[in-house]
């Protein structure tokens, strides 16, 4: 192996270290999705394609929620298109600096571009050179394949366990986004954007509001650009 390989590898490898910890995080969020699907009624190849094609765990649950209750195609739709609208945001924050690289590094960056390996590109000089790629690389291909595997578990569990849904295990989506959340809140605009989002989403759940988790993100982005706005006015 040349001297460069042995980069390579090694900057690969410091991605699965670094995003070991979130790996482990989401492992009751695979399991409880994995446990979820089959128990709503898709088979274990239909669940197990959820996350290998699919790949984004809000969204999933969401859609295998809605599907299971009926929902017609236009809310399951526009639900999916919501959610992961933020995935957008994501790519045009980097977009400067991954445009340059190659085509498979842009496809395969933007597909494995996920809440979590958004949360270590923080770095002003992430995606910039070669061992950086292959960095992100590493911790974003090792978090597709944790939560392939967790799935697994769950789909696994799920039809030989009674329902996991009812051990609290989706719990877990809320504190992996609100660990991943919280260190990001560094301007008052964002602060109202979390505080919003986080008590419409509580009020329109107990509303039984089928478009609340929807509806609860628009209104913290509109709490949080007028936020910004009048801040800016009066400075």
């Amino acid at each position: 192996m040349s001297v460069s390989s042995r980069g390579f590898a090694k900057a690969a490898g410091k991605g699965v270290v670094d995003m070991l910890p979130l790996s482990l995080a989401v492992l009751p969020w695979g399991i409880l999705f994995g446990s979820l699907a089959v128990q709503r009624g898709f088979s274990w190849l239909e669940a197990q394609l959820f996350s290998g094609i699919i790949f984004g765990g809000a969204v999933q649950i969401v859609t295998v929620e809605l599907i299971a209750d009926n929902a017609s195609l236009l809310t399951v739709l526009f639900s999916a298109f919501v959610i992961s609208s933020r995935h957008f945001l994501y790519g045009l924050s980097l977009r400067e600096r991954l445009s340059p690289k190659p085509l498979r590094w842009r496809l395969g960056m933007g597909f494995l571009l996920t809440d979590e390996l958004f949360a270590l590109s923080g770095h002003r000089r992430a995606y910039q050179s070669k061992f950086r790629l292959y960095y992100a690389l590493g911790a974003g291909g090792s978090f597709y394949l944790a939560w392939n595997l967790w799935t697994f578990i769950g789909i696994v569990a799920g039809a030989s366990l009674p329902d996991l849904t009812e051990l609290g295990l989706d719990f877990a989506i809320a504190a992996t986004f609100i660990a991943l959340v919280v260190p990001e809140i560094k301007s008052l605009p964002t602060l109202v954007s979390v505080m919003v989002a986080a008590c419409s989403a509580v009020l329109f759940s107990l509303w039984q509001f089928e478009l609340g988790l929807v509806c609860a993100a628009l209104l913290a982005m509109f709490a949080g650009y007028l936020t910004g706005k009048m801040q800016g006015g009066a400075a």
